[in-house]
């Protein structure tokens, strides 16, 4: 990646329906679609990336294809994006393939595997990076219906998806499962968003214990706040228009910028790093 000036604050006056998409957000987020270079590092590997449409995910699903693997994109009902990030692995000479779906949904998750088992014949990466999140300033702006499917999408899937690849992974197979700087500095604003992310980080934890004797790894990756369409379609304007001024480098991360922690640690080359939590914060420090 070549050193370039990343967007900062203030941004434009912008909002976006849940769960947002791609296009309307100004500045456009850079996922590396014309810079990442791989090479090699995950030649001939199989992946499933959740939430791989947009953002991180789509990042991230660039980047491994042109580390050599094919991808598997689990997604909600955001079809625009989604196609724009299979033409992208498909540029690169990977496999994609696309599932839409909701990770809510206990069936689902396990298609998720099937699907890739068949497409592929194997899986080698599984990357657990689905995601909601809503603001609220009061308790009681949090209904239980909110509350229960943030834990449902963010950490319920998360266990679902992985006890289906599990089953199906060899020696050497890697878990990411994305995190948050939310987990050790709680947003007061994103209660159960954070609450959640915690969770994903005890998960990943015990996880890693409970595989190492079958080969498998589990890792976490804890961004800090970067620039996806979560940000404009979850937060109010003034949150947008400052969005990242908070952390020491004055600006969000940019997907770009976590997928080589994805990548690494999808690799052989990370193969003593487990029960790891990898934090891409923009220099604030996490515990």
């Amino acid at each position: 990646m070549t050193d370039v000036k990343r967007p900062a604050p203030p941004f434009p006056p912008q909002q976006q329906d849940v769960s947002g998409h791609t296009a309307p957000l100004r500045p456009q987020p850079d996922h590396e679609e014309n810079s990442y270079a791989g090479s090699g590092g995950l030649a001939d590997k199989a992946a499933i990336i959740t939430g791989g449409d947009s953002g991180i995910g789509r990042a991230v699903a660039i980047a491994f294809a042109r580390e050599g693997a094919d991808v598997l994109i689990a997604y909600l009902d955001e079809d625009d994006d989604a196609e724009a990030t299979k033409r992208w692995i498909e540029k690169a000479g990977r496999r994609a393939v696309l599932l839409r779906g909701d990770i809510t949904q206990s069936g689902h998750c396990d298609r998720i595997v099937e699907t890739a088992l068949k497409e592929f014949g194997e899986l080698d990466v599984l990357v657990n990076n689905a995601a909601c999140q809503m603001t609220h300033d009061a308790l009681d702006d949090i209904s239980d219906e909110e509350w229960d499917r943030t834990f449902d999408i963010n950490i319920g899937a998360m266990f679902r998806v992985t006890r289906a690849a599990v089953r199906h992974m060899k020696s050497g197979g890697s878990i990411i499962n994305t995190t948050s700087i939310n987990a050790d500095k709680p947003n007061p604003g994103l209660l159960a968003y954070a609450t959640t992310k915690r969770a994903i980080q005890n998960f990943t934890a015990g996880l890693a214990q409970l595989l190492a004797a079958k080969g498998i790894r589990a890792n976490c990756v804890a961004p800090g706040p970067i620039w996806t369409p979560l940000i404009p379609s979850t937060m109010p304007q003034d949150k947008v228009e400052h969005f990242g001024e908070q952390v020491p480098m004055k600006r969000p991360g940019q997907p770009a910028e976590l997928a080589p922690a994805y990548v690494m640690l999808a690799s052989d080359e990370a193969s003593y790093i487990s029960g790891a939590t990898i934090a891409v914060t923009g220099g604030a420090p996490i515990l």
